[in-house]
C-alpha cells in the first residue's frame, strides 16, 4: 500500500463578525477564525491530501449562518472533508432564534461523511481496506443540560459496524476525548467535561476490534494519549494558541513496519493580528486568574486562597504552555505538593523519560493496510 497523507485541523469556531458573542473572559479568539482557518487551507494546498479530518466545534455557537458559510467553503475543497459535531455546533437539542438543533447539523455537511448518516454517526470508506467512523458524543440529559457521552444505542451500532469491517482498519473520529490527556483528569472538576462520560466503556470496545487510533478535539491541546495499543490524538484550537494543525502520513517501511508520522504546524500571524502567537499567549494568560485559582483551591490541592494566590503569577503561562503540546514544567519555588502537581503536567514519553511526544512523532502501528 502506497503511503498517503491527510491533515486535522479542529475546533474551527468560525464566527462570521457579525455572529460574534463578546465575553470578556473568553479564550476563543473568534476574530481571526477565518483569516486563521484560509491560512491553513493555503498551507494545505500544496501538501496532496488524500482527506482532512474536522474533530468537532466548527462554528462558534451553532449560528447557522456560520453552518451554512463553512459547509460551502468546506465543499470548495479539492479533497474529501469529514467532519462531527461538537458541543458548541449543537448547543441545543432543539433549533431556536440563534442555534441549529441536533435534527439539523446533518443537513449542512452530507458531502462531509454524512450523505448515509446513522443519526449523527456514519462510516466513510477512506481507501481501500481503510475506513473512519464519526460518532457523535453530545447529547442531553433530563434536565436538558449537554452532557458528552456515547449512548448505548450508539455503542450497538458501532459495533455492528467493527464487526462488518472485521479484518479492515478502522478509525474513530470523536468530539470528546476518550483517553486523559491531563493526569487525573476523569476526576478533576476542570478536566472531566472533555471526557466522554463512558469513555472507559468506548475504549473496551474499540480494544475488542483492534482500532488504534481515534481522533479528537475539544480540549484545545496538542496532545497524544496512549492506552495500550489504542493512541487518541487530539489537536487544539485554531482560534486559540498556538492555532495548529497537523499534516500526517500513514506509510511503511522497507521491513513491512506501520507507522504514523505525525507534524505539526501552526500560524503565528494574520492579516491584523501579524503578532497573533505572542497576543492569543498573553490573551490566555490575562484569563488564567479565576482558572488557576480554581485549579489551586479545588481537589487535588485544595490550597486555601491565602496560600494559592502568591502561586498565581507563576502559572500566568501554564495553560498556553499546556496547549502548545510538549510542554516542560519546574517549578522548584513551590511547596513540594503543587510542584509535583504540576510538575506532572510535562509531557512524559510512554517509557517514562521526558520527550517531544505531542506535535512531531512517528506512532509504531500493529496492523496495516
Amino acid at each position: 500500500m502506497d503511503a498517503f497523507r491527510f491533515a486535522i485541523v479542529s475546533d474551527l469556531h468560525i464566527a462570521l463578525p457579525h455572529t460574534i458573542w463578546d465575553s470578556p473572559q473568553r479564550f476563543h479568539l473568534v476574530e481571526v477564525s477565518i483569516p486563521v482557518l484560509e491560512t491553513i487551507l493555503d498551507r494545505l494546498s500544496g501538501l496532496d491530501l488524500e482527506f482532512l479530518l474536522i474533530p468537532g466545534d466548527l462554528t462558534q455557537h451553532g449560528e447557522p449562518e456560520n453552518h451554512h458559510w463553512l459547509a460551502k467553503r468546506l465543499a470548495e475543497l479539492p479533497y474529501p472533508v469529514y467532519v462531527i459535531p461538537g458541543n458548541h455546533d449543537i448547543p441545543v437539542a432543539v433549533a431556536n432564534d440563534h442555534s441549529i438543533g441536533m435534527a439539523d447539523f446533518a443537513g449542512y455537511y452530507p458531502h462531509c461523511g454524512y450523505g448515509q448518516p446513522h443519526g449523527l454517526d456514519y462510516t466513510v470508506e477512506l481507501r481501500p481496506g481503510l475506513h473512519l467512523i464519526g460518532l457523535n458524543s453530545n447529547h442531553f440529559n433530563a434536565e436538558g443540560k449537554q452532557v458528552g457521552r456515547v449512548l448505548e444505542s450508539q455503542l450497538d451500532w458501532l459495533d455492528d459496524q467493527l464487526q462488518q469491517l472485521r479484518g479492515e482498519e478502522v478509525w474513530l473520529m470523536v468530539h470528546h476525548n476518550v483517553i486523559e490527556h491531563l493526569p487525573g483528569q476523569s476526576e478533576n472538576g476542570l478536566g472531566r467535561r472533555y471526557m466522554l462520560d463512558n469513555a472507559p466503556q468506548l475504549r473496551r470496545l474499540l480494544r475488542s476490534h483492534g482500532v488504534q487510533l481515534v481522533f479528537t478535539g475539544h480540549l484545545h491541546v496538542q496532545d497524544i494519549a496512549q492506552a495500550g495499543d489504542l493512541y487518541d490524538i487530539t489537536t487544539g484550537s485554531t482560534v486559540s494558541y498556538p492555532h495548529p494543525y497537523r499534516v500526517l502520513e500513514y506509510r511503511r517501511d522497507t521491513q513491512g513496519q506501520t507507522w504514523l508520522q505525525i507534524e505539526s504546524g501552526r500560524v503565528d500571524g494574520v492579516q491584523d493580528w501579524e503578532n497573533l502567537g505572542q497576543l492569543s499567549r498573553d490573551w490566555m494568560g490575562d484569563r488564567a486568574y479565576p482558572f488557576m485559582l480554581r485549579l489551586l483551591t479545588d481537589a487535588p490541592l485544595y490550597l486555601s486562597r491565602e496560600s494559592a494566590e502568591p502561586l498565581i503569577p507563576s502559572l500566568r503561562y501554564f495553560w498556553a504552555n499546556i496547549a502548545d503540546g510538549d510542554a516542560q514544567f519546574e517549578f522548584s519555588h513551590f511547596p513540594v505538593q503543587p510542584r509535583q502537581f504540576f510538575e506532572s503536567f510535562s509531557a512524559i514519553h510512554p517509557e517514562g523519560h521526558l520527550a517531544l511526544i505531542d506535535n512531531h512523532i512517528a506512532l509504531k502501528l500493529t496492523s496495516s493496510l
